[in-house]
């Protein structure tokens, strides 16, 4: 049953039945439904402010692992980065050099960042650029790691190599000078004989009478076995390989032929004094690389360490040469 509101009107001094305006009716249920939707607004707004929604503590919960997980991720990244370092360095300092090969230049391999750069650029990306530049270096240590599996590779060839690098390497004199009295001149500048001017002397010269047998230093093959008319008369040239040639010159004759294959040790010729020569001599150079280098430096096999000192001293003395 609809309940009846009355009042009292003074003027009539009677109780009237109460009857509210449809326009003030409609006021208030406008003034309500403001009131309802400003509250409402109020309450999403401190809720939205303050309270998570369960899907929302859920995201809030995996974005800070997976912040954790970055920083634990970029932990590992740098320390494969030092570990990768110091393979790199040793590579290049240690085992290219027991093998007399090239150290692999920086500019083969990706270039570290700098630290403190890189702390800078890290602490200022969101996750998503984080994720990028970790991606980024881990792919650029890949790239580091397979080019360094392509150096080792390398020296494992050189390891199966080395015997051959060995023999290849001249290590003894080219004539029996047991009594080191055959060492007349050294490498450098030295007075030409027949200019009497200062040149330059690139090999040793070993006196010892015509005939006088002449050794291969290395295994290698003959290049050049005869007289070319570049002053050294008759000579021998061998290609020992890995970048090594030895040169004899001056010889009375030749006993190897060009392609011909000889052993450290065999007898190439016999000394002489052909071509431009002063007397009976041995003129003896060491190439490495298409560059001349003092021979002096690999008679290692054939002297004692006193001898060696001693050898060194007579080459080292500035007389002139003999050719």
């Amino acid at each position: 049953m609809k309940k009846v509101k009355y009042y009292y009107n003074t003027n009539t001094l009677r109780y009237e039945k109460l009857v509210v305006p449809l326009r003030v009716k409609l006021l208030r249920i406008l003034g309500f439904l403001a009131t309802a939707i400003v509250t409402g607004l109020i309450i999403v707004a401190f809720a939205f402010r303050f309270l998570d929604s369960p899907k929302e503590k859920l995201l809030r919960m995996q974005y800070e692992r997976s912040q954790q997980d970055f920083v634990a991720i970029n932990g590992k990244v740098r320390n494969l980065e030092q570990r990768l370092k110091q393979l790199e360095k040793r590579d290049n300092d240690v085992y290219r050099t027991i093998f007399e090969a090239n150290p692999v230049p920086d500019s083969a391999r990706a270039k570290q960042m700098e630290m403190e750069n890189e702390i800078r650029l890290v602490s200022a990306m969101d996750e998503n650029e984080l994720a990028y530049s970790i991606s980024a270096t881990l792919s650029n240590i890949n790239s580091r790691i397979n080019f360094q599996e392509t150096s080792y590779r390398e020296i494992e060839s050189m390891i199966k190599d080395k015997e051959k690098l060995l023999a290849a390497t001249p290590a003894i004199q080219p004539v029996n000078n047991k009594d080191l009295n055959r060492l007349a001149s050294g490498y450098g500048y030295r007075i030409d004989p027949v200019y009497k001017t200062v040149k330059f002397h690139a090999g040793l010269d070993f006196s010892a009478p015509q005939g006088t047998p002449i050794y291969a230093t290395a295994d290698g093959r003959v290049t050049t076995a005869g007289n070319k008319n570049n002053g050294f008369g008759n000579h021998v040239v061998i290609n020992h390989g890995f970048g090594y040639e030895t040169l004899y010159g001056h010889m009375v004759r030749v006993k190897v032929r060009n392609g011909q294959m000889v052993k450290r040790g065999e007898v190439i010729g016999w000394v002489g004094s052909t071509g431009k020569s002063t007397g009976p001599h041995l003129h003896y150079e060491v190439q490495k690389g298409g560059r001349n280098i003092d021979p002096i430096y690999f008679f290692y096999n054939d002297l004692t360490p006193e001898q060696y000192q001693q050898i060194l001293k007579l080459a080292a003395s500035g007389n002139q040469s003999f050719d």
